[in-house]
């Protein structure tokens, strides 16, 4: 298995994968969202990349994350926005190794910290989280703006 960046020859493979993301979370985006992700994520100015990880020429998941700036530490840190594994791949330390490729990426960068969101109701995910990380506590609220999510 290998890790690397997202390239414009992985478009479709990427879509496939981040429409598959979404299906888990019940989730649908209008493709105008589509291509304005994908935009950025090949965008060397913009703070969001991403990476693909793949079995030979076989495709297996995903992961994006966001560089930003902290009030709280001199260096930016790095959140893991995105992490997918295919059906039938979970569970054989694919996730892991996508946060591990985030981790070392960040820290190569300057980051201090790298940081990510699940949902409660992910217990498998949360199984691996916290055997990687340390649980914040801190809980998110939200308030949407307009109509977008």
């Amino acid at each position: 298995m290998t890790i690397r960046p997202l390239s414009e020859a992985d478009h479709a493979v990427w879509h496939t994968l981040w429409q598959a993301y979404l299906a888990f979370y019940e989730t649908r985006l209008p493709e105008t969202t589509y291509a304005r992700t994908w935009q950025r994520l090949l965008d060397p100015a913009q703070p969001l990349h991403g990476a693909l990880a793949w079995d030979g020429e076989r495709p297996l998941g995903l992961v994006h994350f966001i560089y930003h700036p902290s009030c709280w530490t001199e260096g930016d840190y790095c959140y893991l926005q995105d992490l997918y594994v295919a059906e039938g791949h979970r569970g054989g330390g694919l996730g892991r190794a996508l946060i591990e490729h985030v981790y070392a990426r960040a820290r190569a960068d300057g980051c201090d910290r790298v940081h990510w969101l699940t949902q409660e109701t992910n217990q498998a995910g949360r199984q691996l989280y916290d055997r990687i990380a340390t649980r914040s506590g801190f809980i998110q609220y939200r308030h949407l703006l307009g109509d977008r999510p």
